[in-house]
């Protein structure tokens, strides 16, 4: 799939780190340094603009390796790039570690993940179908 892409950052493009990765990691195009507090949360930049195909979405996800070593995670994961979005692509960061941690210029921040879904049709009803679960949820199936 061909996707449109704008780099108003000094950077490269996203790219797939292997013939099998899903996602492509997102660089932080700063002027300076950002540094997070325990649990404070920062807009960073990119750089990067996109035009998804309609039926199309983009995943902003957390990277495991910041997330494991330094409690960097993406606030609002997965965070949702819209098809007929077009302005800058922003990734929300929170620190949940114990120290500070600094955001360089073209740090890998986070990952992002093109994904097809669909728009549902409402359909009022009365009932729905009947399941094994039903209305059971958060714990219902217990810990194994």
């Amino acid at each position: 799939m061909k996707v449109k892409i704008i780099n108003e950052s000094h950077h490269p493009l996203p790219q797939y780190a292997t013939e099998q990765s899903a996602g492509v990691d997102l660089r932080a195009n700063l002027d300076e340094p950002i540094t997070l507090q325990p649990l404070q949360r920062a807009l960073v930049p990119t750089g990067l603009r996109i035009a998804l195909p309609a039926g199309f979405e983009a995943q902003v996800r957390p990277r495991s390796g910041l997330a494991l070593k330094h409690g960097i995670t993406v606030l609002n994961t997965p965070g949702t790039i819209d098809a007929d979005y077009r302005g800058l692509i922003g990734v929300i960061l929170i620190n949940l570690g114990q120290e500070p941690f600094v955001i360089q210029d073209g740090e890998r921040i986070a990952q992002m993940v093109i994904a097809q879904h669909e728009q549902a049709e409402w359909e009022l009803a009365e009932t729905l179908d009947e399941t094994e679960r039903g209305d059971g949820g958060f714990g219902h199936s217990g810990r194994k």
